[in-house]
Parts: C-alpha cells; structure tokens; sequence
C-alpha cells in the first residue's frame, strides 16, 4: 500500500469553520475562538479518518501573488476579512506548532500553487495525496490512482472525497478539463468574469463535446449565435 500525503488549505478551512461556527464562542477571558476550535475540529476528523503518513497545512501570506500581477481586477470586491478572523489567526498557528504540524508559506503565491507542487510531487513519487479544501480550484488537481480531494461542502463536518469519477460527476468535466470549464463559466469569488451567457451546466456540455477550448473556437460555426 502506497505512503499517504494530507495537505490541508488552511485559510479555506479556517473560514469554513468560522462562518460554520456561532460568533459567541469564546474563552472565558473573551477571546473568540469560533475558527480556532472549528479547525481544529476539522483537523482531528481528517487526521482520524484519513491516517497520513505526512501531513502539512499551506497558508496565504499577505504578499502579491503573480496573479494580482496579471489581472488588477483580480478578487476585487470581495469584503474585506474580518477583524474576527483574522485575530483568531495567530491561535490557530499555536494549535499547528503545539501539534508539530508543518505550515508552508510562500510569498508571491497562493497556499493552492503550494499544495498543487506537493500532490503533483508526490504523485510523481508514487505517494497517495488526499487534499482538503474547500476550494473547488483544487479539482483540477486530481488524478487517478494517486491525488483525491476531500471536499468541505459545509459545516466541519460535511465532505466529500473526489477521484476522477466523482469530479466528472459533480462538475460534469473531467479534472484536465476544470480550468477551462473554470475560465468558461467564470468565477464571482475571484471576480473572473468568465463569457457572457455561458454557466455552468453549458460550459461542461461545449467541452464534453469538443473536448477543449480550441477546438470550441474551431466549430463556431456550430453553435448557436449568442454562444459563438
């Protein structure tokens, strides 16, 4: 039996359990601690179930990313963190020191670049990688019989674990075909525009049939004319 790899998205998952999570959870002191004990939560019921091997948490850090670089635009409009979370931060990276657990930041990117050159490594290396997240971005990564992701679809309890069956299941397309699927429909929470007219169910039936983007632009003439 293969080793096992857990990476764990932890500013997803942070912000999962705090908004899974009442507000009013505190110490006695005050200090609200909704995230905290919800990640925490979290990671005890992946570490129970999924038993690694190894293990790491990837982090944001505040620096640009190459893709703020490319598009100024780039999750514009998103509100901004609250102050709640973001104290609540520091506390979570206590739990992860005190549990040995290793953190990897790197400026320039995002905690998902981080993540997809570890389970694409490992994958290389014959290591099974299972991914938690709740960023639907990450199901491009996976790949059969090595890289799963396990899905938060709510609370801190509620997952589901993809291969390459459950992604085409859910999205319709297959995992080497998410990022165009992605760049079709468009994405609000990282204001990605996406084209016009063109969701979720019609960007999966285009490339379901065509099988990528170049080859959509060479049937045009198939389509109907608001689609072309």
């Amino acid at each position: 039996m293969a080793e096992k790899l857990l990476l764990l998205d932890g500013h997803s998952l942070a912000f999962r359990a705090f908004y899974a999570l009442p507000a009013d959870l505190a110490t006695p002191a005050g200090t609200i601690t909704n995230a905290v004990f919800g990640f925490t939560s979290m990671l005890v019921k992946v570490l129970a179930d999924e038993s690694p091997d190894y293990l790491a948490v990837a982090l944001d850090t505040p620096a640009p990313t190459f893709r703020d670089a490319l598009d100024s635009e780039y999750k514009a409009g998103r509100k901004e963190t609250p102050d709640v979370f973001r104290s609540q931060m520091p506390l979570i990276r206590e739990v992860l020191d005190a549990l040995e657990i290793p953190v990897l930041e790197v400026d320039g990117v995002e905690a998902d670049d981080v993540i997809a050159t570890l389970a694409l490594r490992a994958a290389e290396a014959g290591v099974d990688v299972v991914v938690v997240t709740g960023d639907r971005d990450t199901y491009q990564l996976v790949r059969d019989p090595h890289v799963k992701v396990l899905y938060n679809k709510r609370g801190v309890s509620d997952y589901a674990l993809y291969d390459e069956a459950g992604i085409l299941e859910r999205c319709g397309v297959t995992p080497e075909q998410y990022v165009e699927y992605a760049a079709l429909r468009g994405d609000t929470s990282d204001n990605l525009p996406g084209v016009p007219g063109i969701g979720e169910k019609t960007a999966a039936k285009l490339l379901t049939t065509y099988g990528d983007l170049e080859s959509i632009f060479d049937h045009l003439d198939e389509l109907p004319p608001k689609q072309r």
